[in-house]
């Protein structure tokens, strides 16, 4: 039984202050008896601001201090930042470190929505990432990815149980509600938890940022393969932790037959 530990934080315009929000996060989630730790996406550096200048490489020293962090405290951590792509945009990458792990998977689906435009600056990934640790497959996901059932199928198809979100979710009339509604759905789809971890509601924290940019509305949550939610967080920063049974997304599935009986 994993326990996992959701993260919800707002994360600032650098790299090494957010940096250090990590590591008190990871202690406070280790300290908690956590193995997975989850952060927002975009915690390297927060949306709203140039995302170029601070793209790095898996192997550069953003993802490796993040890497020493969950060596130090025995955990794999899931993140948010920004890698190079080969065209001038970035891509908008979750690295997957500790635990033997240490991988990226770059956002399929980009946010071209409610007025946005991520791929002006954001390349697409192609690849489809699944991950092991304790015993446990793990799949990931990004955000905008959570309106998209294909690929919560896909993951499962690939043998996840449990699939982290990491998100900044904009903010506007309806959204919460979408959000709520879509971690559910897609745990229903596929059979899988979801634990789905957002930047909180600047708004509430008192943090300024773009206010053109998508930069989060709190309310991380933690749903079975059945649709129930297990935890919920609130609009600001907190932490969650969360035992996730990966027995139940299999009796989830036998139960729906929502991967068996599909015909498309």
């Amino acid at each position: 039984m994993p326990r996992i530990a959701l993260c919800q934080l707002n994360s600032g315009d650098d790299p090494e202050e957010n940096l250090k929000t990590v590591r008190s996060g990871v202690e406070a989630a280790a300290a908690a008896g956590a193995r997975a730790v989850v952060f927002p996406e975009a915690t390297m550096a927060r949306f709203g601001r140039p995302l170029a200048p601070v793209a790095e490489s898996l192997d550069d020293p953003w993802a490796s201090a993040v890497a020493a962090i969950a060596s130090e405290h025995d955990v794999v951590v899931i993140a948010g930042m920004f890698t190079p792509a080969d065209d001038g945009r970035v891509r908008n990458t979750l690295l997957v470190t500790g635990l033997g792990q240490h991988l990226g998977y770059d956002k399929i689906h980009l946010y071209d929505a409610f007025g946005f435009a991520e791929s002006d600056t954001v390349a697409p990934g192609t690849e489809v990432v699944t991950f092991s640790a304790e015993g446990t497959v793990f799949g990931v996901a990004t955000c905008y990815d959570l309106r998209f059932p294909e690929l919560f199928r896909r993951l499962a198809d690939d043998g996840a149980d449990v699939v982290v979100v990491p998100a900044s979710w904009g903010a506007g009339a309806g959204k919460r509600e979408q959000w709520e509604v879509l971690v559910r759905a897609r745990a229903l789809d596929s059979g899988c938890w979801v634990a789905a971890c957002g930047q909180a509601d600047p708004a509430v924290t008192g943090v300024e940022v773009n206010p053109k940019a998508p930069t989060g509305i709190g309310y991380s949550l933690v749903a079975d393969g059945f649709g129930r939610v297990a935890a919920q967080a609130g609009a600001g920063v907190e932490m969650l932790v969360v035992d996730v049974e990966p027995e139940v997304a299999g009796e989830a599935r036998a139960a729906t037959g929502a991967l068996a009986n599909r015909r498309l």
